[in-house]
């Protein structure tokens, strides 16, 4: 069946899945639904501890069988130690047909490997995988499918019962004996909780796992303590100053520099830029550059931004410093100064259901007027990918990219036109994880395309002079031009991922990588 970003998703996908195609952006505004409840533990004893020897332990008391599934957040990113920790232990006991519904899985999680070749995890669900996962799953190796859901996304999953999680183990930087989890105060701090929320509310068995257990009372707690049903100290459960890597980091490359530079020349030139503007940045160094250039410009204009939300790195919490922005809302510290940022009284842990599920009565994405997004691809229907690789393979994380995308008012693409010898602007994309309905910007090295959808945006651009506009098709002609039109992916017929949109209808498939055998 064709969906309406024009991808063929097979009948069987829709049988065995149960879902629907995607249709639109907003096939399911103002639909109604029950949420789902999870199975809840009556203490009434003030003897009862909840404290466990091992993950052993808790993974026992939690009733831990085949086929179950469990939670985990990455707030730690490239230094979370908690999955694997866990994960071992699950193997150790025998169990198998796991799967692990996580708000994202990365380089930190390559020691899973092995779990899926054995059969420990047949199915993954996240915003995405990096690393060995990413390879394993594109060459065939997990059993089951790889679900990839945006933040938002999950949060509808969970809270509609199409997810349950039986047990969901929280990496919690502090916590007392009753289970109030913090993300600061600590030996490994990570700043916020946000995407625990969701676990805390709705897996049937809630363990924090802890290296710095603090006396009762923890608070303000960032997981209540009453949701949580067991606790464990470990020796420790990520290493914080490796939340900064990978494509958290802060940019010098030149080329990014410059399409920043173009990014922030759009804002201040679009008609949101104004006093009590809100604004959100992703994680990719040119995004975060942009959000620097944007603050010199807001001190020589007198422009103060009223909320900045999503991940937070270095610059938002200086911006918050110097008082160009009111607050931040925070659900996710991408280096450490965000971490130590959040004793601020005005910088505020929100949920990640707060900040993008598309199933409540109003996230906060939906009151953005920027958003600043990176991209593997761009297509000339302005089509993003951030999953897949221009070779096939899965290499990336949706993140909240589709939900923050659908609710700004302006949504802007930064990437260079080539990634390395490939052009990242093409006919179609591998895989689309975002639609093209949703972008209304792409910013290049080579210069800058406004979707024709946003007729508004063109005609308070026309006198800009410091933009060098021009169609997405130009760009894509220029960036064949430069390295030739590559020849497509090839695919095996086996589908070994889904890409949801957050409404949880089905955006895209993803397919083997197909194997050759070279001959002499």
């Amino acid at each position: 069946m064709l969906n309406k970003v024009g991808r063929e998703i097979p009948e069987e996908i829709i049988e065995a899945t149960g879902k629907e195609v995607f249709q639109g952006i907003y096939y399911k505004d103002n639909t109604e639904f029950h949420k789902q409840g999870p199975i809840t533990k009556v203490v009434m004893n003030h003897d009862t501890s909840k404290m466990v020897d091992s993950i052993h332990d808790a993974l026992v008391k939690c009733g831990a069988h085949d086929g179950m599934t469990l939670g985990f957040h990455h707030h730690f990113r490239d230094g979370d130690l908690v999955v694997n920790m866990v994960m071992k232990e699950v193997q150790k006991m025998g169990i198998k047909d796991v799967t692990i519904c996580a708000s994202s899985l990365g380089k930190a999680h390559d020691d899973l490997v092995p779990l899926i070749e054995d059969g420990t995890i047949t199915n993954i669900q996240s915003s995405g995988v990096r690393g060995k996962i990413g390879e394993a799953i594109s060459h065939g190796k997990l059993k089951g499918l790889a679900t990839m859901r945006s933040h938002g996304g999950r949060m509808r999953a969970i809270q509609t019962g199409e997810v349950t999680i039986d047990i969901s183990f929280i990496g919690a930087p502090t916590c007392d004996d009753y289970g109030n989890c913090r993300g600061i105060g600590g030996k490994s701090d990570c700043g916020v909780l946000s995407y625990s929320f969701v676990d805390g509310n709705h897996a049937n068995k809630v363990v924090a796992v802890t290296d710095c257990l603090v006396p009762y009372p923890n608070y303000p707690p960032h997981v209540a303590g009453t949701k949580v049903d067991y606790i464990c100290v470990v020796d420790q459960i990520g290493i914080p100053e490796k939340i900064a890597t990978g494509a958290a980091k802060p940019t010098t490359d030149l080329r990014k520099l410059m399409m920043a530079e173009y990014c922030t020349q759009f804002v201040v030139n679009a008609p949101y830029f104004k006093d009590g503007f809100s604004y959100q940045t992703g994680v990719g160094g040119a995004s975060i550059a942009s959000a620097i250039s944007l603050g010199k410009i807001m001190k020589e204009r007198g422009v103060k931004m009223g909320f900045a939300v999503g991940g937070m790195s270095k610059p938002m919490v200086e911006m918050l410093d110097e008082g160009l922005v009111g607050c931040l809302l925070d659900t996710q510290a991408f280096d450490m100064d965000a971490v130590n940022s959040v004793r601020n009284p005005k910088h505020f842990s929100i949920s990640a259901g707060a900040y993008a599920n598309p199933f409540n009565k109003g996230a906060c994405v939906n009151k953005l007027d920027y958003v600043i997004l990176g991209a593997l691809e761009v297509d000339v229907n302005f089509n993003v990918n951030v999953v897949v690789g221009s070779d096939g393979m899965i290499t990336g994380a949706q993140g909240g990219h589709p939900d923050a995308a659908q609710g700004a008012k302006c949504t802007i693409v930064v990437c260079p036109l080539l990634q390395g010898r490939v052009p990242a602007v093409c006919t179609e994309v591998t895989t689309v994880t975002t639609p093209g309905e949703s972008v209304d910007v792409v910013v290049t090295d080579y210069g800058v395309a406004i979707n024709p959808a946003r007729q508004d945006l063109i005609e308070a651009m026309k006198d800009v002079e410091d933009i060098p506009f021009c169609t997405i098709e130009e760009l894509r002609d220029k960036a064949y031009e430069i390295v030739g039109e590559p020849d497509p992916v090839q695919f095996g017929d086996r589908i070994v991922g889904i890409i949801e949109g957050r409404d949880g209808t089905i955006m895209d498939v993803v397919r083997e990588v197909k194997d050759y055998e070279w001959e002499d």
